[in-house]
Order: structure tokens, then sequence, then C-alpha cells
């Protein structure tokens, strides 16, 4: 027996296959390509996610917190000093060289796009 026009209705009024096409939209719209692949590496979101939440932190700070090496580091820290995303300040402590990290807002803004794109594609696959 065929449905009937309202049995085919979702609770919302639409047509089920017309809340389908509005899903798909939207997730192209949030699709995974559109995200900011320099911060979506997991060492750089580790970085610019532990700089949002502390005003600085040295670089041997950073590197016991992400439990990775001086090279990995100061590789991926150089991308995002270079898309200005992390500002990087060298000074001495005594003879000691001190690299010091701190969040542009740039990168700030870069971080909340990334994380507004997240939640995007987390809702929609969750429907």
């Amino acid at each position: 027996m065929a449905k009937s026009n309202a049995a085919r209705q979702t609770a919302g009024g639409k047509p089920a296959a017309t809340k389908r096409l509005e899903a798909i939209a939207g997730l192209k719209a949030a699709a995974p390509a559109a995200l900011d692949r320099l911060i979506h590496e997991r060492l750089r979101l580790g970085v610019v996610s532990a700089l949002a939440v502390n005003p600085s932190l040295t670089f041997n700070e950073l590197k016991a917190l992400l439990k990775t090496t001086d090279g990995n580091l100061s590789v991926h820290a150089r991308k995002l000093e270079d898309a200005g995303y992390v500002q990087c300040i060298k000074s001495f402590e005594g003879r000691t060289p001190r690299t010091e990290y701190k969040l542009t807002a740039a990168g700030r803004r870069a971080l909340e796009d990334y994380l507004d794109h997240m939640e995007a594609l987390i809702r929609m696959t969750r429907g």
C-alpha cells in the first residue's frame, strides 16, 4: 500500500527527501576539504590550542606538553609563524636562549573558524 503525502512528511512539515537534500547541502558547505589544513594537522592544532588557553608558552613547555621532539616542534611552529597564527619571541635568560610563543589575533580567529567548522561537521553527521 502506498503512503499518502502526509505520511511522507517529516515532523517539521517537509518531505523526508527535502530534509535529506538540505542535510547533504549543509554537509557540502561544511565539507572536510574546506578545513584549514594548516591547523588541522595534529601537532599544529595542539600548539594553537595550547596557546589559546595560555598567554604564552616557551618552546620547552610546548615540547613537553605535546610530547614531541625539538625538530618536529620547530618545523610546525615555523609554519604557524609563517602563516601569522603564532608570534615567536626570542630572548636570553642569562646566557641561555629562550623561545616563547604567543597566539596572534589571526591565529585565534583561525582556531575559532576551525572549531566552528568542526562543530558544523559533527552536527551534520549526527543529524
